[in-house]
């Protein structure tokens, strides 16, 4: 039986990020909502391409395929759009066989508090602003960069990359290090500390419920010899050590287990993204990711120190 979408891992996504509406987006900036609206209408027909965010929605609904009884993912898309020009969006769910059925059309108004009535623990937009805005109020979103390589169909395996503090965890170890500004004692504070958990990052939640599929995966390719797992997560962190400890204690404290943890210490982390192959990869610096999204679709989450001024 389904679960009510209180109990489900819910995503909310603009159509934006879900399809490339990048053209249709400067028509809105340059000749207003009236001419944008015209324009879905008259081109109702012609389907958009899949946008930086299509990847990893439509594999993390694949997920509801693995586990079609329990049906324990819900996608929803909340969009600025008013309801006529929505049709367009609607249209290309259907082409691509998402299994998405709830939609907000908001006509302008802010997507992102509607989190709250459908308990969505992401919400993924190509508006800067807006997601600046919802983190800054407490929501767990993140600003989707255009990516020049979308991953292809192909691969129905969903790999999902988090860097950690500021994402996973809070940026307590970030305030360490810039008021120090020295490696060598920022290792020293996080040796220490090693046995007591970071707090929680905006994006907690959400890796906590990717874990529950992580563990039924796992359980699944112990007792299948050729089954392969379709979720992977990896944590991609500029840590190395000795401030690992402290990393991999509170991801335990979560009951977390990565598939994959890169301590990179300084090596550039799209040289590993390029052989990961993440459907997405989450980080707070933007510095990390503009090099990232060449080649993987990269979502910023402005929270934390790492985001302030001066």
């Amino acid at each position: 039986m389904p679960y009510p979408i209180d109990k489900k891992l819910v995503v909310a996504v603009s159509s934006t990020a879900l399809f490339d509406l990048s053209s249709e987006h400067d028509l809105y900036l340059k000749l207003g909502v009236d001419e944008f609206r015209a324009y879905q209408k008259a081109h109702r027909g012609e389907t958009p391409k899949r946008g930086a965010a299509f990847p990893f929605i439509q594999r993390l609904l694949n997920l509801n395929s693995i586990y079609s009884e329990e049906h324990p993912i819900e996608v929803v898309i909340l969009s600025r759009n008013h309801a006529d020009a929505g049709l367009r969006v609607m249209d290309a769910v259907t082409h691509y066989k998402l299994e998405i059925s709830r939609s907000f059309f908001l006509a302008g108004q802010l997507p992102y508090p509607y989190m709250q009535s459908i308990g969505a623990v992401l919400y993924l937009s190509t508006n800067k602003e807006e997601v600046y805005k919802a983190v800054a109020n407490g929501f767990a979103a993140g600003y989707v960069l255009p990516c020049e390589t979308i991953p292809s169909d192909d691969d129905k395996q969903l790999r999902i990359a988090f860097d950690f503090d500021g994402v996973i965890a809070g940026d307590e170890a970030e305030v360490v290090y810039k008021d120090t500004n020295n490696l060598d004692l920022f290792h020293e504070h996080e040796r220490k500390l090693k046995d007591k958990p970071l707090q929680a990052g905006p994006l907690m939640p959400l890796l906590k419920k990717i874990s529950e599929f992580q563990r039924f995966e796992r359980q699944k390719a112990q007792n299948m010899a050729e089954y392969t797992q379709m979720l992977r997560i990896a944590i991609v962190t500029a840590r190395n050590a000795p401030a690992h400890e402290r990393l991999i204690n509170t991801l335990s404290d979560a009951g977390i287990d990565a598939d994959e943890l890169f301590l990179l210490g300084g090596i550039e982390k799209k040289r590993v993204l390029d052989v990961l192959k993440p459907h997405i990869f989450f980080d707070d610096q933007i510095g990390h990711l503009k090099p990232a999204s060449l080649s993987t679709p990269s979502v910023h989450v402005p929270f934390g120190i790492a985001n302030q001024s001066g």
